[in-house]
């Protein structure tokens, strides 16, 4: 009775492994879950070998005799397990450790029972199969154990008749010993492969099911960003109509009624529960019907000024036609309607342009005629009569000159640019704008910047355009009103100042001071300055005003250096830096 206690603890000792692996490799593998590949092996090994060191050395404590003379030490099996499941240097080390516990628990100590009794001939054959072994499927790992675990207790309990210090004896209890440790063997080597074979399957189930959680968390993650860069409100739904995720744009939207809303208030509830505005009600129908229906639906909804299209569109299940959720777009197109419109009501108004100046066009012929008769009648008619015929010329004239900006206005072609000197065109205009200032008792000052180069200019235009400017900042002025031009080169071009001491203008007028046809004087025809934006357009330049009631007007005229040549914008910036 006691030898089989004496086996029992030596199996339960040798098993413990089986046992203590799956608790230990699943702490170490939890300690090191974000390492991949090198780190969850080396957390493999290193478990294996502190529950095979501690079954090993607690058989050599324990290990006995059986009636005297069979050694019953189970110590090789948890070493073999290494040697086949774990690195190479572990199984190395843990050998050399057997060799050295031998002396320290071994009974009668030989040198012959050191070489059998430790199954030291089997550890080259054992280390030589580790890697075949680990390559082996379940069934083939559990007969190279076994095979070596019966090789090697076969080795043990022969020991004491082969180094011939017990006769062999042929009754049954040695019969029973050897078949005791063969069946010992078999189960224990079954046992490990089993412990050892599903706690790595576990875990290798368990990463598995990690790695997809990632990608599927990594995935998700990247569908909610390219959601939220979207420009359009996205609403995905499920199967029973539960929302599953929105987007950063419907999310701006949905504020617009519920300012402290969040993405987690709106998630897995019921689309009707969220669109309950008045102009989205329809789309709880859409989204209804697309779901039980397998169909798309577009439409436009309109709130006020707001204007929506809206889609919704069922999400299947791969290649089939089952349908486990849809998607709700709302796109604001209050904008590009807008645009539309313009452009539409830009296009009339071309046509209309263009219809205006042939009209305006044919209108001069008849009107020179109108002229030329008066003037004839003019010489043939009583000097009483001068007063009126002057009366009907001036406004001939203010008529023809009416249809001479409209038709500068309305001209949409290219105009031929030549690289001439802004500051000679200045000089050729202030003799007429000297004329006119001097009849009103006004006075001009004229500061030409010398760095200014030659500019690439359409002359005619620029003429009128100073013209214009000149004579409008003039009959802003009352008596001894001064006007000054002044040029200035910059960086990126060169600026025109048109200044006047009259009274300025107010903010309201200075927003819509270029609309053709708006004028602030009663005889104006209000196409003046729109003429003057219409040059500066053609000229890629621009035309700014600043004005302060009481103070005065200054209008700025921006000229580019793009519109100049290379060699003369290098030169600009060189004097500027001189």
């Amino acid at each position: 009775m006691g030898e089989i206690k004496e086996v029992l603890l030596q199996m339960l000792v040798a098993g413990l492994p089986a046992f203590l692996f799956p608790l230990s490799y699943g702490k170490s593998a939890a300690d090191s879950m974000p390492k991949e590949g090198a780190g969850r092996k080396k957390s493999y090994s290193v478990g294996l070998l502190y529950t095979c060191t501690l079954s090993m050395l607690l058989c050599s404590v324990f290990s006995t005799r059986l009636w005297d003379y069979i050694p019953i030490n189970y110590g090789i099996l948890p070493l073999f397990a290494l040697m086949l499941y774990g690195r190479l240097r572990d199984g190395i080390a843990l050998g050399l450790f057997h060799l050295l516990l031998y002396p320290l628990f071994a009974l009668n100590f030989t040198f012959s029972g050191l070489i059998l009794e430790t199954g030291m001939l089997l550890y080259p054959l054992v280390l030589l199969t580790s890697n075949y072994f680990k390559m082996t499927g379940r069934h083939g790992k559990v007969v190279t154990l076994s095979v070596f675990f019966v090789a090697g207790e076969l080795m043990i309990t022969s020991s004491p008749f082969l180094t011939g210090m017990e006769t062999l004896q042929t009754d049954l209890f040695s019969l029973a010993a050897a078949l005791i440790n063969i069946l010992v063997t078999l189960l224990i080597g079954s046992l490990f492969v089993y412990m050892i074979e599903h706690t790595l399957e576990k875990e290798k189930l368990r990463l598995q099911v990690m790695q997809l959680s990632r990608n599927y968390f990594r995935e998700a993650e990247k569908l909610q960003q390219s959601m939220d860069a979207a420009p359009l409100s996205i609403i995905l739904l499920d199967r029973q109509g539960d929302i599953m995720a929105i987007n950063e744009t419907f999310l701006r939207l949905y504020r617009k009624s519920d300012p402290s809303a969040t993405r987690d208030n709106l998630i897995k509830h019921k689309l009707n529960t969220v669109l309950t505005d008045s102009q989205f009600q329809v789309l709880n129908s859409r989204a209804t019907e697309t779901l039980e229906r397998n169909t798309k639906t577009r439409e436009l909804l309109q709130n006020g000024d707001q204007i929506y299209f809206t889609s919704t569109s069922p999400i299947t299940k791969g290649h089939t036609d089952e349908t486990i959720g849809a998607v709700v777009v709302i796109q604001d197109i209050t904008e590009l309607e807008t645009f539309r419109k313009e452009l539409n009501h830009v296009e009339r108004l071309s046509l209309v342009g263009q219809m205006a100046a042939g009209i305006t066009h044919e209108i001069r012929n008849p009107m020179a005629v109108v002229r030329g008769f008066l003037q004839l009648m003019r010489e043939k008619s009583p000097s009483s009569l001068e007063h009126y015929y002057r009366i009907v010329m001036e406004e001939l004239d203010r008529a023809n000159s009416i249809i001479n900006d409209f038709l500068s206005l309305a001209q949409n072609r290219a105009v031929k640019m030549e690289l001439c000197s802004l500051h000679e065109i200045i000089k050729e205009l202030t003799p007429l704008l000297w004329a006119d200032a001097n009849l009103r008792g006004q006075s001009i000052e004229v500061m030409l910047d010398e760095k200014v180069p030659e500019l690439l200019l359409n002359q005619k235009e620029i003429k009128q355009l100073i013209l214009n400017l000149g004579r409008n900042g003039m009959e802003a002025m009352d008596d001894k009103g001064q006007l000054v031009l002044e040029t200035k080169c910059c960086a990126d071009g060169v600026e025109l100042y048109v200044k006047d001491t009259g009274a300025g203008i107010s903010p309201a007028q200075q927003e819509r001071l270029f609309e053709p046809f708006f004028t602030t004087k009663s005889q104006g025809t209000g196409l003046g300055l729109s003429l003057c934006l219409s040059i500066m357009e053609r000229h890629s330049g621009k035309i700014s005003i600043e004005s302060e009631e009481g103070k005065g007007t200054t209008f700025t005229v921006f000229f580019p250096f793009a519109q100049t040549s290379q060699l003369h914008r290098n030169t600009a910036i060189s004097a500027l830096e001189d």
